[in-house]
């Protein structure tokens, strides 16, 4: 059973898994809306809510060390002013079937209005 790992590892070094992470979530942050696969989606969901949740609580310098774009820390204060008022739910995931080569299922995670 795999209860209470914590993460998903996605076959990657921890290096390289946070370099993915701190790359799509300012893409996800600047466009508002990424394609990746599920497994992905699911972590960074985790990874930009707690972002906005640090923006929302002002803990400003925690943030500005994670995300190293200085537009998308100024597009992340807007977001967060967005959900000032919602307790958390702040992104959705729909599911967009099955990748091509491979058969990996994919989707699409984007800001909830």
């Amino acid at each position: 059973m795999y209860h209470h790992k914590g993460y998903r590892k996605l076959g990657r070094m921890s290096s390289h898994r946070k370099a993915l992470f701190r790359n799509l979530s300012c893409s996800f942050i600047m466009s508002g809306k990424v394609k990746t696969l599920l497994s992905i989606s699911k972590e960074l969901r985790r990874v930009a809510e707690r972002m906005i949740t640090l923006c929302k609580k002002g803990r400003l310098s925690v943030l500005a060390s994670v995300l190293q774009n200085a537009e998308a820390f100024k597009k992340i204060q807007q977001i967060a002013d967005k959900y000032k008022d919602r307790k958390g739910g702040y992104t959705r995931i729909i599911k967009t079937g099955l990748r091509k080569g491979d058969g990996a299922p994919t989707a699409i995670i984007e800001f909830v209005e």
